[in-house]
């Protein structure tokens, strides 16, 4: 029982020793020295100084990745089509500052979803160095010319890409308002032309209800309902007639009972200065 009093009584009073003598040596100059390392980096942040770094170096964990040798030095992308491969990693988010060990693939695969032209992607990490992206794209479809603006267009008529550069230039084009979620049918208006079809230039869908159709400067405007046989007349008349071909400028068939055309300003003038001369009498 003796010992177990002596180390009661040494406890005892060891408790009552003030707190400074009972901490371990050197733990304030430790515990000052974090606070004022604390409170430096806060001022560092909310300076902004810190985001500046993190742009020009990339983030500290992504830094001593790196200089371990776990820098992402190759990416691997498959199933590119019609964007480049430096589109794809600026929309990753993945360049010389990002790292495998800290790179986000849920985040990266959000990213790449958000861009229109990407249907599906999966991301991966292969150590020490890689990351592997395989995509789906969207098949671009036609382009549709609003307000000036022209947007590249799955077949449902989703804007999928801008019209940057002459990637999509050989794509038909819609014009219009609501023109997108028509292609189907202004594609099946096509079809209908036949021999004419490679001469349709573009399609410009008319106040929600009607196609005009730009053949080679002449303007076909078609009929709300039934275009297709509009466009078979047309057909017609130009294997007769060769109607095209004249100094027209618009063919209007949206009457069933007629073809209304319109001349070009040069053949107007003749025309009118033709009526104007008087006719010959004939001899009686």
């Amino acid at each position: 029982m003796e010992p177990l009093a002596r180390r009661l009584r040494a406890r005892l009073l060891r408790q009552r020793e003030p707190i400074e003598r009972r901490l371990p040596r050197g733990l304030g100059a430790v515990g000052l020295s974090t606070a004022c390392a604390g409170l430096a980096l806060a001022g560092f942040v909310a300076s902004g100084r810190y985001d500046g770094f993190v742009a020009e170096y990339g983030r500290p964990m992504d830094i001593a990745a790196r200089l371990a040798g776990f820098g992402v030095e190759r990416v691997t992308i498959s199933g590119i089509s019609r964007m480049y491969e430096r589109e794809v990693l600026s929309a990753a988010g993945i360049d010389w500052r990002s790292s495998v060990p800290f790179l986000d693939v849920a985040d990266v695969r959000a990213r790449l979803l958000a861009v229109p032209l990407i249907a599906s992607v999966s991301v991966r990490k292969v150590y020490p160095r890689e990351i592997v992206i395989n995509q789906v794209e969207r098949e671009p479809a036609a382009l549709w010319q609003r307000n000036g603006e022209v947007s590249v267009i799955a077949a449902d008529g989703t804007v999928i890409d801008t019209m940057r550069d002459d990637r999509y230039a050989s794509l038909p084009l819609v014009v219009g308002e609501g023109a997108n979620a028509r292609l189907g049918e202004y594609l099946g208006l096509i079809a209908a032309a036949g021999p004419l079809a490679d001469r349709v230039r573009a399609g410009t869908y008319v106040s929600g209800r009607r196609w005009t159709l730009k053949l080679d400067g002449v303007d076909i405007r078609l009929p709300e309902t039934d275009p297709a046989a509009a466009l078979a007349r047309l057909v017609v008349l130009e294997r007769k007639a060769g109607l095209l071909e004249k100094d027209i400028i618009a063919v209007d068939l949206r009457m069933t009972d007629r073809v209304v055309v319109r001349l070009t300003e040069e053949a107007a003038a003749a025309r009118a200065e033709a009526q104007k001369k008087p006719k010959k009498a004939t001899p009686s």
